[in-house]
C-alpha cells in the first residue's frame, strides 16, 4: 500500500504516519517473514544547519518516538535510489517530502526530473510506503520568488503523489481526514 499523509506544520502528521507505518509493518511481518521497517529522514544532520538547536530538538523528538524496530536512514537528496533497492517485504516511512524539495532546491538539482523519477518508482512499487508532506496551499502567498517557487513545487509534488498513492489523509489537529 502507498500512502500520502498531508498536514500543516505541527499538525501531528509525522506521528500519525509513524503509527500507520507500524500497523502496515506488523501486517506484512505477520504474513511473511523478514519484513523490515525503515524511517527515511530527509532532514540532514543538525550539524549541517550550523548548530540549529531548534531543528536538532525536532529531530531528537522524532527519534525518541521510535524504538529499535526502525532502521533509520538519513537521506536528504537521493530518496528514489534508496527506495528502488528495498525488498518487497519492506515498509518505509519517508518524512518528509517538504524538506526533500528544499534540499533539492538548495542543491540546485533538476527538481522536475527528481519528481518524475519518484513518480515512476511509485507507479511500480510493491512495498508499503508512507510519505509525509506539508500542505502549504492554504496559507499566504510568499513575498519572494524563491518562496513562491518552493510553494509551487510543493503543490505540484503533492498533486502528483496523491494521484499515484492508494490513500491520502489530511491531518488536522492530530486527526485524519481521509481524502482518498
Amino acid at each position: 500500500m502507498r500512502y500520502l499523509i498531508l498536514g500543516g506544520a505541527r499538525s501531528g502528521k509525522s506521528e500519525f504516519a509513524e503509527n500507520l507505518a507500524l500497523e502496515l509493518h506488523a501486517e506484512r511481518a505477520k504474513n511473511s517473514g523478514g519484513a523490515e521497517l525503515f524511517y527515511l529522514a530527509t532532514c540532514a544532520s543538525p550539524s549541517e544547519f550550523g548548530g540549529d538547536t531548534d531543528m536538532e530538538a525536532r529531530i531528537i523528538l522524532h527519534q525518541q518516538r521510535r524504538d529499535d524496530m526502525w532502521i533509520n536512514i538519513e537521506e536528504p537528496l537521493n530518496i528514489t535510489p534508496f527506495l528502488e533497492d528495498l525488498d518487497h517485504n519492506s515498509t518505509i516511512l519517508v518524512d518528509c517530502l517538504t524538506l526533500w524539495i528544499s534540499n533539492l532546491m538548495y542543491g540546485n538539482l533538476d527538481i522536475e526530473q527528481e519528481f518524475d523519477d519518484l513518480c515512476d518508482l511509485i507507479d511500480d512499487a510493491d512495498i508499503n510506503i508512507v510519505f509525509v508532506s506539508n500542505e502549504l496551499g492554504m496559507g499566504l502567498v510568499p513575498d519572494t520568488k524563491i518562496g513562491r517557487d518552493f510553494r509551487d513545487f510543493q503543490g505540484k509534488l503533492n498533486q502528483l503523489m496523491a494521484q499515484r498513492v492508494d490513500k491520502v489523509a489530511l491531518i488536522v489537529a492530530g486527526l485524519p481526514i481521509w481524502v482518498k
